[in-house]
């Protein structure tokens, strides 16, 4: 896909920092590194998955990508222009094609707003829309996602998690966007339900050409939906490169790690894999460790890992890695 599709996003060295004051006159005396230094593609058609640990900086890549987040530095193109460089007209006209889904459908849904306000929102914001046909459109799009249409005039709390949810993506879908940030919109779902809302996000993939950033916490899950798989730590991508390559053939420590904490439906195959049991917390990510930011976790760490980050690099034709020990042997054998 990569080779056939242009890239839609680019991005570059972004970083995001969320400064840390004190005192009377609020002095800066440091920075929450939530995103440092993350450069990666996403293209045309593709779901490309978003793992790794909660605080790791996942929510923030896909915040800052859409300018919800202003980013600390870095580059954002999309189909060649740079988001970081918009103005708010630019932005907002731009913004018709990029669309987020939420992660709490309980939270991210205005209790006073009816169902037809709620999608039909974007439609109004945007001029897109107005009177019988938003109406229309609204009911069009609740259809699209599964609802009964004639729901227009109800509220969010007659419904459940996953017609929340459902009433998020027709929101998102409002606007024929092209590129869609789900942030982990499955999370606080049942699994019964998990398994609908992502057959419905992949139904509506092919049926409107529309790419994803798929964030989330759950392995099988971004195995089952993502064509190419980010796996994050303390705001660094430590490796990228196609799903089944990286459940295959894990090649940094970090997601050797995640990978064994992934239950198998086989006894006998669960019986006798190996498992990889991190030691301690994840670091603050005010305070990061020098050099690369898993080394004090890493049972596969080397001296220079304790020195200088490593850069994020292809160790085999799309398949990019961050780290030392993978750089200098191929793999790194956990010990």
């Amino acid at each position: 896909m990569a080779e056939r599709n242009g890239a839609l996003v680019q991005v570059r060295n972004l970083k995001k920092y969320f400064p840390i004051t004190r005192g009377v006159f609020q002095r800066h005396v440091g920075d929450v590194k939530a995103v440092d230094d993350v450069s990666f593609n996403i293209y045309q058609g593709e779901t490309l998955g978003l793992v790794g640990e909660s605080g790791s900086g996942k929510t923030t890549v896909g915040r800052t990508m859409l300018r919800l987040y202003e980013p600390t530095d870095g580059e954002i193109l999309f189909e060649d222009r740079d988001l970081a460089q918009l103005s708010a007209s630019e932005l907002r006209e731009t913004r018709q094609r990029m669309q987020i889904i939420f992660q709490d459908p309980y939270a991210s849904l205005n209790p006073r707003m009816t169902v037809g306000g709620i999608v039909g929102e974007p439609l109004e914001v945007h001029r897109v829309a107005r009177g019988k046909e938003k109406r229309e459109r609204v009911q069009e799009l609740l259809r699209l996602v599964g609802l009964n249409p004639y729901f227009v005039n109800r509220y969010p709390h007659e419904f459940s998690g996953g017609q929340r949810q459902r009433i998020g993506i027709a929101r998102a879908l409002a606007l024929n966007p092209d590129l869609i940030v789900c942030d982990e919109p499955i999370s606080s779902l049942d699994v019964s339900i998990q398994a609908q809302v992502v057959n419905l996000l992949e139904d509506l993939q092919d049926r409107m050409g529309l790419t994803y950033l798929f964030i989330a916490h759950d392995l099988s899950m971004v195995r089952h939906i993502s064509d190419r798989v980010a796996v994050m730590y303390l705001g660094k991508i430590m490796e990228l490169t196609d799903r089944d390559e990286l459940y295959m053939n894990p090649l940094n420590p970090y997601t050797q790690a995640l990978m064994s904490a992934v239950p198998v439906p086989d006894p006998v195959v669960e019986e006798e894999r190996r498992r990889v049991i991190l030691e301690g917390d994840i670091p603050s990510p005010s305070n990061p460790p020098k050099g690369c930011n898993f080394s004090t976790r890493c049972p596969a760490a080397r001296d220079i890992c304790f020195e200088t980050h490593p850069d994020l690099i292809e160790i085999e034709p799309g398949h990019f890695c961050a780290c030392h020990v993978v750089e200098q042997e191929g793999k790194a054998e956990i010990r």
